[in-house]
């Protein structure tokens, strides 16, 4: 690459520290997605706990639809691609439904638990 062979070893482990250093750096992210991914999927099991007992529907297309567009815009201020910001909150929506869905079946067929209040979806 038009560099000397003197200055390779200094190079090398320059390259070296320095991809450690970013590697580092992303394992602490990771770490930090996988930490606040718990925290949000211990704030939807009470969510699905909370329509399971209400007897709501697990999805809300109309929450989900605002959330969409929310993140679009906010990964569009952050110089993220919007697209892969609305894939990964779909995979993440869909877990979130599948968990609810999971609750409720689980409720029904908990013979222990009382019927729960019937409200309207849309209160």
């Amino acid at each position: 690459m038009g560099n000397s062979s003197a200055d390779q070893p200094d190079q090398d482990a320059y390259v070296r520290r320095e991809l450690q250093r970013l590697r580092d750096s992303i394992d602490n992210l990771d770490a930090a997605l996988v930490h606040l991914l718990a925290e949000r999927f211990k704030c939807t099991q009470e969510v699905g706990r909370l329509k399971a007992e209400y007897e709501l529907p697990p999805a809300d297309p109309e929450r989900e639809a605002r959330q969409i567009r929310r993140l679009r815009s906010l990964a569009e201020e952050s110089k993220l691609d919007p697209v892969f910001a609305e894939r990964f909150l779909n995979f993440i929506i869909a877990e979130v439904v599948r968990h609810h869905e999971l609750i409720a079946a689980a409720r029904a067929n908990d013979s222990g638990a009382g019927p729960g209040l019937r409200r309207s979806a849309a209160n």
